[in-house]
């Protein structure tokens, strides 16, 4: 195989979403795996949707998903001079053809097609009256009327597409701004592309692209078309299937390596692995592993592969991390590598599936002041444990070794004196120092927490429940 280059050429029109990304991501594998270059193109002829914005969105999620590129970004808008003299080589060459057919005579000419039962395509009205161009004029390509263009497309295998079905389709528009058709052509011809791989809704366009290729003599790319993804209901993924952004799923605690091992299995497999590291992707991609059916966004098994990823993630490195989450819920963290705060992401690590969640869990460590859930505090901040949360803090008050085993030494003994199951004592205790009735277990967050700290919420605890009997 010749050197291969690959490109992901998306419209800078919006964010990147999960189609986008996998298509990204495929691209740059392939360009991997087989040592080529994976280049990066922005089609933003359409000047009123395109913003930069969304073009910095996009160079941005790409990042964070570590799919860097080898050249451009190019743009479109800036290649107009190039479009420009292809478009003349083929006008001169009698392979396209200028018209004059106006928009509203084209809307008679499609509603009479359909009328009548026909496919709505160009009648080729302006083919042979050698116009030049001029003012409101369109470049068509002259596309032939008779044969057949087959796609060798490397994961559905040949597709054939009659030529006469195809119409004289528009290469230019009167202001001078080239076709999505013409622009990708003339970009994939002089940037060297070897490979288009690009969801499967692109394969109809495939047959004019290549058609454009042989009238400028050239030699097309290999085509791939990626099976579209799916809702979970079988329907075209959209965002009332609750899919995000790419950047959006990174603001919710995300990790840039889950969200790539859950993007490389939709569609694609290999065997009955399931978690791949991104050099483990790179050395087993392959197209013939790509399936031809649609693939269908599962957000439950993104949020468990997440939290997969938390647990194995570096201590160190997840509490680099979660720091901006942290900073959202207004809590500052000066040192992250503090001992209490790495034994506080420990303890919480394999409970969260996301940072977001790993902040809201954790957050209580750092707050002044816990407050308690209603229904919490309702069930387990009563009067009747009233004596034993008073005998348990004079203990604790005069405890020489506070550590996890002699705390639950402590806790055990009070339970059974009181003939109380040890749960009895210590959910009320968790609520009073968490605020919840749910978190890490609760030795371990007394041994974070600290006896000070833990004295004083046990403190304010006993006084919440005389202040509400």
């Amino acid at each position: 195989m010749s050197a291969v280059k690959t490109r992901f050429p998306p419209s800078p029109t919006g964010h990147l979403h999960l189609g986008g990304a996998r298509t990204a991501l495929f691209n740059w594998l392939f360009a991997k795996h087989h040592g080529g270059a994976f280049l990066l193109r922005f089609e933003d002829t359409d000047r009123e949707r395109s913003k930069q914005e969304y073009v910095d969105s996009i160079k941005e999620a790409l990042e964070w998903l570590e799919l860097f590129w080898d050249e451009g970004p190019y743009f479109q808008t800036q290649r107009l001079e190039i479009y420009a003299d292809y478009a003349q080589k083929l006008f001169e060459e009698g392979k396209a053809y200028y018209c004059e057919c106006s928009p509203e005579v084209l809307e008679e000419k499609r509603k009479k097609a359909l009328a009548e039962g026909r496919k709505p395509k160009y009648d080729g009205t302006c083919r042979e009256k050698g116009l030049g161009p001029g003012p409101g004029r369109v470049l068509r390509f002259k596309c032939p009327q008779t044969g057949t263009t087959v796609v060798e497309d490397l994961i559905r295998g040949a597709v054939a597409f009659e030529n006469q079905e195809l119409d004289d389709f528009v290469l230019v528009r009167p202001d001078g701004i080239p076709t999505y058709q013409f622009a990708v052509v003339i970009d994939d011809l002089t940037m060297g592309i070897t490979h288009v791989i690009r969801g499967d809704d692109h394969l109809s366009n495939t047959p004019k692209q290549i058609l454009l290729f042989e009238a400028l003599g050239a030699t097309p790319p290999k085509y791939a078309h990626v099976p579209m993804i799916l809702g979970p209901d079988g329907s075209r993924l959209s965002k009332r299937h609750g899919a995000l952004s790419i950047l959006a799923y990174r603001d919710e605690g995300y990790l840039a390596q889950a969200m790539r091992n859950y993007l490389v299995r939709l569609g694609w497999s290999y065997g009955d692995q399931e978690i791949f590291t991104l050099e483990e992707m790179i050395e087993k991609f392959d197209l013939s592993r790509v399936s031809k059916s649609p693939a269908r966004f599962d957000p439950d098994k993104l949020l468990a592969l997440n939290a997969h990823y938390i647990r194995q993630e570096d201590t160190e490195r997840l509490a680099e991390m979660v720091l901006p989450f942290l900073l959202r819920l207004g809590i500052k963290i000066d040192n992250p590598k503090d001992e209490k705060f790495l034994k506080a992401v420990e303890s919480v690590k394999p409970r969260a599936r996301t940072l977001k969640e790993m902040a809201e869990m954790m957050a209580f460590y750092f707050v002044p002041e816990v407050e308690y859930e209603e229904k919490a505090a309702r069930k387990f901040l009563k009067p009747d444990i009233l004596p034993v949360l008073e005998e348990l803090l004079d203990a604790l008050k005069n405890m020489p070794a506070f550590e996890e085993k002699a705390l639950e030494d402590l806790f055990r003994g009070l339970a059974e004196k009181h003939q109380l199951k040890l749960k009895h004592v210590a959910q009320p205790v968790r609520v009073a120092l968490t605020g919840r009735t749910v978190s890490p277990g609760l030795f371990e967050i007394m041994d974070i927490l600290g006896k000070e700290t833990v004295i004083k919420r046990l403190e304010k605890a006993l006084q919440h429940i005389r202040e509400a009997s």
